[in-house]
């Protein structure tokens, strides 16, 4: 997993996912507000799992939908400063042992209201979180060989006021359904892992 992240296997790799010590600033600017967003991975029972959040009901946008912590880049930030900073806000992770290895492809919402770079880290076991009940109703963890099982991803090809025949991704799990840019980053994460 590690290694996929840090030396990805795919082609034009220079133009996604790259490993931290190069700066996330070379990416071209995307459209709307710049937003990061942080896949914390931690190794429990011999298999990778990955932080998620269930949005709370009650915000103007995006409810109740499953995200990875994250938000605007604020000035004066950079991407991995932004993500770790609302990792520590809205589920209380403590970043001190966090080990950010890369990011992944900087992509668009669909709408293109923001331009999301996801920052890639590995925590050292389990964290202890807790959702602010402002941000987030639920926070919840997935082993990568989960979203590999036969069901769970499922494509669709949707025409929409930004574009006919867009590719867009689903996870169906127990308690939630993964979609829309969280799911395109799950997607990439294990493209790459399943390509190592």
């Amino acid at each position: 997993m590690r290694a996929a992240v840090e030396n990805p296997v795919r082609p034009n790799a220079a133009i996604h996912s790259q490993p931290l010590g190069e700066p996330v600033v070379a990416y071209a600017p995307l459209p709307g507000r710049a937003a990061a967003v942080l896949a914390a991975f931690f190794e429990e029972d011999g298999e990778a799992r990955v932080l998620l959040t269930r949005r709370a009901s009650h915000l103007r946008s995006h409810t109740g939908e499953v995200a990875f912590p994250g938000g605007r880049i604020e000035d004066g930030e950079d991407a991995v400063t932004a993500a770790l900073r609302e990792a520590d806000e809205e589920i209380a992770l403590d970043t001190s042992e966090l080990e950010i290895v890369g990011t992944l492809t900087p992509i668009a919402t669909l709408a293109a209201t923001s331009g999301i770079t996801p920052i890639v880290g590995f925590l050292p076991g389990r964290p202890d979180v807790e959702g602010d009940p402002n941000e987030v109703e639920f926070v919840f963890d997935v082993s990568l060989a989960q979203l590999l099982d036969d069901g769970i991803f499922q494509e669709e090809r949707w025409d929409t006021p930004w574009g006919n025949d867009r590719q867009i991704n689903f996870f169906y799990l127990q308690h939630d359904t993964i979609w829309g840019a969280t799911a395109r980053i799950l997607r990439e994460l294990l493209e790459l892992v399943t390509a190592a």
